[in-house]
């Protein structure tokens, strides 16, 4: 730094600053000069130099003066002061002191004593600096993390965890279409249909937001990925955009969790005359997922027969049971406690389907 390093020397006698400037420059600094301490402060506004070698002695403003107005000011308040002055140095350092300088050099000029000092001070300045530079690379991380906080908080409101971690991490890539097997789970009440044309809607509503509220915390604990609450329908596949070890383990653990948590909450429905019971259904199978939507609005599904085996198995689940194809049997099978409950006969499938009813894990 010391090569490349500004001093500014302030002095009202122009023999004073000829002689600081000529050593300075032999030295190699760069040297500004100002003959009083208006025209120190006006060359501090333009240009701020590494260092002010400061005569305390000068007509109105004293050094003094001036090294206060320094310090007064956020962008020089730590540029390192050295006051040279004429005066007893012991009387003039409590002064000094009080007015921020960092040094101080006594007349006649010790050659020496002026260069070490100088060196000294602007070591510390570059310590400053480099500190300085550190803090502005920090604040502009913590501003970053806080805009990408700002930015996932706004994802989780129209996307699932997952899905908002993933656009995070990998931008709009990890919304483009693409192929992957995935365990679906859909969830749908029995006697819903029949209950919303006797209940006010006010009632139905209320209902609802019962149900989402105790399916919503088990897609999270279960590290589902929810495509949508469609009235008392909810769909959630596992394995995509978060690859998991076994979807479909987790998909049927969260189905008979659910069916637990339902049963106080169907009582309690029961109780104020709403029949309504829980069903599900879980397929395992390849699938098209990305983003779907137009500008503005935006879901990410999963789009396939997969999806359709699922509805159509939860359609055919009792209130209370879990229903699962023959593929989700074969990766389960190991785990659960499965009977047989087809071949079932399902719209949209030209031939039966065989199905499983989950009876519990091992």
């Amino acid at each position: 730094m010391s090569a490349a390093a500004k001093i500014l020397v302030v002095d009202d006698t122009p023999q004073n600053v000829k002689l600081l400037a000529d050593l300075l420059s032999a030295k190699g600094y760069q040297v500004a000069t100002a003959a009083n301490g208006n025209a120190a402060l006006e060359q501090l506004a333009v240009d701020p130099p590494d260092l002010v070698l400061l005569d305390v002695m000068m007509p109105g403003l004293s050094g003094y003066d001036v090294c206060g107005k320094i310090r007064e000011d956020p962008r020089t308040a730590l540029l390192p002061v050295v006051l040279v002055t004429a005066l007893d140095p012991q009387q003039e350092r409590v002064k000094g002191i009080e007015a921020g300088a960092d040094d101080f050099l006594s007349k006649p000029i010790n050659q020496a004593e002026l260069f070490a000092r100088v060196k000294s001070l602007l070591r510390i300045k570059r310590l400053q600096d480099e500190v300085k530079t550190w803090n502005a690379k920090l604040e502009e991380r913590v501003r970053e993390q806080v805009a990408q906080l700002e930015r996932l908080g706004r994802l989780k409101r129209f996307f699932s965890p997952q899905i908002a971690d993933a656009v995070i991490a990998g931008g709009e890539e990890a919304l483009r279409a693409h192929r992957r097997e995935v365990t679906v789970l859909f969830f749908d009440l029995r006697g819903f249909t029949a209950f919303t044309e006797r209940a006010a809607p006010e009632e139905v509503m209320g209902v609802l937001h019962e149900y989402h509220q105790l399916i919503g915390p088990l897609v999270m604990s279960h590290e589902g990925t929810l495509e949508r609450f469609a009235g008392d329908s909810v769909m959630v596949f596992f394995n995509d955009p978060v690859p998991m070890e076994r979807p479909s383990e987790q998909a049927v653990r969260m189905a008979l969790e659910a069916q637990r948590s339902f049963a106080s909450l169907g009582a309690a429905w029961g109780k104020r005359g709403f029949e309504l019971a829980l069903g599900a259904g879980i397929a395992q199978g390849y699938a098209t997922l990305g983003a779907i939507g137009f500008e503005g609005r935006w879901d990410y599904a999963a789009i396939g027969g997969v999806t359709n085996l699922a509805a159509r198995l939860c359609a055919e689940a009792k209130g209370g049971e879990v229903l699962v194809c023959q593929r989700t049997m074969a990766s389960i099978d190991d785990q659960a406690t499965l009977e047989p409950v087809g071949p079932l006969t399902l719209r949209g499938f030209a031939q039966p389907v065989p199905a499983f009813r989950v009876a519990g894990m091992k």
